[in-house]
């Protein structure tokens, strides 16, 4: 089997830009990777990093004023995406890609049951009746480990804790088998043991029907042991990505060590101050000359304001990384 069969799909040179009064927001710029079938791609990066809107590129639910220039594709199970006409593209979402957003309050119809939410997918894209697509949300809402699956089905959103109602999302993005689900940052808002419930559900969702996973988190204690590559992104662009072991085993990045160290330890002495990351994310509307990431880096140089570092390989190609003074 040739790489271009094993992957799902393929990301290359993807830019979305956003017009605005001051500008242009470049809030994808320049994104290349590949997921194979039945791997976890985890992304990485604090707010405002272009993770979701990425998602949204590939999903093809970008705000009516975006853009996509230059030459990016974006190419899954071998069609191009942003050829296909918006029929085809909305038969894909929610059969073949599905996704489960950050917040279920806003995802879900508040006014809508969720036997209802459930059923409404399996009716449009397998065309089942309201009887066997009931039966099937009722088998879903089981997989998913919600008590009593069956009374569930008449209960609006707001009548669920915040994990059930995540769990229902993931429910609804399961809904139709898909070879993709795109879960961006699914254990927002969510407690530290929901969090976990919620991460094992996922992952155990994955093995189960083999499916491709992007998992968006800006959060690295997420990814360990979870996705099997990581990519960090910061000010629109990946910055290090790699097999999930060899990063956590060797971060070169400085963005990637800063977000490692901020992450709170047990091991620590009690009242310590957590580590923070200096200053503010670039403004995307005029990113800085150089590394986007120099003015908030404690080892950045001239050159590091100066010239904008490549997203280049290391001896092995399968670490990449974009900085002239790496760590060592």
């Amino acid at each position: 089997m040739t790489p271009s069969d094993r992957n799902l799909l393929t990301v290359k040179n993807l830019s979305v830009h956003l017009p605005c009064q001051r500008g242009t927001v470049r809030a994808v710029d320049g994104v290349s990777f590949a997921l194979e079938r039945g791997k976890t791609l985890a992304i990485v990066g604090e707010s405002g990093s272009g993770k979701s809107m990425l998602c949204r590129a590939i999903m093809g639910l970008l705000p009516g004023r975006a853009g996509l220039p230059g030459q990016g594709r974006i190419i899954f199970a071998g069609r191009d995406l942003g050829k296909l006409p918006h029929k085809e593209l909305n038969a894909i979402r929610g059969r073949e890609i599905g996704v489960v957003l950050q917040n279920p309050m806003s995802s879900l119809n508040p006014v809508m049951k969720i036997g209802s939410q459930i059923a409404e997918p399996l009716r449009y894209h397998m065309g089942m009746s309201s009887v066997k697509a009931r039966e099937r949300a009722v088998a879903l809402l089981a997989a998913v480990g919600i008590p009593k699956p069956a009374d569930r089905l008449e209960c609006y959103p707001h009548q669920l804790s915040g994990g059930m109602r995540q769990r229902v999302a993931i429910a609804i993005a399961l809904a139709c088998d898909p070879q993709l689900l795109i879960a961006d940052e699914p254990t927002t808002a969510l407690d530290v043991t929901v969090q976990a419930e919620i991460l094992n559900l996922l992952g155990r969702m994955q093995k189960e029907r083999n499916m491709a996973m992007i998992l968006v988190t800006h959060d690295l204690g997420v990814v360990a042991g979870r996705s099997h590559e990581t990519a960090v992104m910061y000010g629109g662009r990946i910055v290090e990505q790699a097999p999930t072991v060899a990063l956590f085993d060797r971060m070169r990045m400085r963005y990637t060590r800063a977000l490692f160290d901020a992450i709170p330890r047990l091991d620590d002495p009690s009242h310590r101050a957590l580590t923070a990351i200096g200053g503010q994310p670039p403004d995307l509307a005029a990113t800085p000359a150089g590394c986007r990431f120099a003015p908030r880096c404690r080892r950045a140089e001239e050159r590091c304001h100066a010239e904008e570092p490549p997203l280049l390989g290391d001896e092995r190609g399968d670490h990449r990384y974009a900085c002239w003074f790496p760590c060592d």
